[in-house]
């Protein structure tokens, strides 16, 4: 009786590195994958088609539940394409405090990717030393939103609110006592922006520890060596963007060649890769967590000096304040049409791109004078990355496909949309 060659194997949803809704077909050939098939809509939500019967400012959080690791990069490229729709000019203040919120974002993405690539590859204790830092990140979120995650933060015109003057403190419980907690308030006694700078001069040391446990690990080296390698013209070619992109070699990064917001008065470097496999892209997400923090430092000590709206005037598009919507009609009346109606945005087209910590997060946008959209569509970076599944895992082992999945840091809340 003839053997049989090839087998299929279906590796997700329920496998831990399958990101909960990938299904992956494989046809193997003992353990050597012959053809990986990626299979997607477990998750789809139908986001672009929402967003017609939605208000503008109504589908605003729906971008937070996109890509649910680097929620306000997603609010950041759609108030960009509605503020290119308006002609709004956004408030110098606002548009700091955006850069800051959206390195703080890359950090948050870029500190799950790496817990979870590494715990995938069987590297345990990362992912309790990247969950040390994300709560400190998440504190932030939650002192400027009210949300650990899905901040909503981010409006046409600006930001929802000024940064507080003061941080939440741990209070004393039956679980720790007020010794322990006098220690974990030391660096919340000033402002927000108190606490995000002595983040910023912590943050280099931890990143240096991420490293002693990875970077010249023999095991993770094996692991990711030579695995997934994709040539710069293929990743050109495969609509590679991001760090996927630079790991290649291939110096593109949106905040420097297609500058928004300040971006081009920041002074920052952009991380290269030479062979493009899983390693290389490690490097270059681990040298971007250092980027970002420089970017960070910057906005601080420039936010620190200089006060000033951070909101457009305009109350057609953003509300009045609270004291005057209580004190005057015409205020009281501009709140209660836009948070009825909405705004309109004039007829056309726009579309509005951002250098998301996964790769280029772009949100094509068509009004036809209404309140709400004609059509959303949104480009997920996420997307092209699964697509070349196939090419970067075929001619390796089957473990090797947990390496390629973790090194291209998708998360399917944006690939189904």
């Amino acid at each position: 009786m003839a053997d049989i060659k090839n087998y299929t194997l279906n590796l997700g949803p329920q496998h831990p590195a399958a990101h909960g809704v990938l299904r992956l077909v494989l046809e193997l050939d003992g353990e050597v994958v012959q053809r990986a098939d990626p299979h997607i809509g477990l998750l789809h939500r139908a986001t672009e088609k929402l967003a017609e019967s939605k208000t503008f400012i109504q589908s605003l959080p729906y971008m937070d539940r996109l890509d649910y690791v680097s929620m306000m990069s997603n609010e950041h490229a759609y108030c960009l394409a509605i503020e290119k729709m308006l002609g709004l000019e956004v408030p110098l203040r606002a548009q700091y405090i955006r850069v800051m919120f959206s390195e703080i974002t890359r950090l948050l993405n870029h500190l799950l990717w790496l817990g979870c690539h590494g715990f995938d590859c069987g590297a345990m204790n990362i992912l309790i030393y990247c969950f040390r830092e994300r709560e400190d990140l998440f504190d932030m979120y939650e002192a400027v939103s009210g949300a650990r995650m899905h901040a909503a933060y981010f409006r046409p015109g600006g930001v929802y609110r000024d940064l507080p003057d003061t941080m939440p403190q741990y209070q004393v419980s039956r679980i720790k006592n007020a010794k322990a907690i006098a220690r974990l308030n030391e660096n919340r006694q000033g402002s927000l922006l108190d606490f995000i700078e002595d983040f910023t001069k912590r943050f280099p040391k931890l990143v240096d520890e991420y490293e002693t446990l990875l970077t010249d690990n023999r095991i993770w080296k094996q692991r990711t060596v030579g695995i997934g390698v994709v040539t710069p013209e293929r990743a050109k070619n495969l609509g590679f963007t991001g760090a996927m992109l630079r790991g290649s070699g291939v110096e593109w990064d949106l905040r420097k060649h297609q500058p928004y917001e300040v971006y081009d008065k920041m002074d920052f470097d952009i991380p290269v890769g030479k062979t493009g496999d899983c390693y290389d892209r490690y490097l270059v997400r681990v040298e971007e967590m250092r980027q970002s923090n420089r970017i960070i430092e910057q906005c601080v000590s420039w936010l620190k000096a200089n006060p000033g709206p951070v909101i457009t005037d305009n109350h057609k598009i953003a509300p009045p304040s609270r004291v005057g919507m209580k004190s005057s009609m015409e205020e009281l009346i501009h709140h209660f049409k836009l948070f009825t109606e909405g705004f309109h945005v004039p007829e056309g087209e726009a579309y509005a791109s951002v250098e998301h910590p996964k790769g280029e997060f772009g949100i094509y946008l068509i009004s036809d004078g209404a309140n709400k959209p004609y059509r959303l569509k949104i480009r997920a970076p996420g997307f092209a990355h699964l697509a070349a599944m196939d090419e970067m895992a075929r001619g390796h082992m089957l473990a090797d496909t947990v390496a390629v999945i973790g090194t291209m840091d998708i998360v399917f809340g944006e690939i189904d949309r």
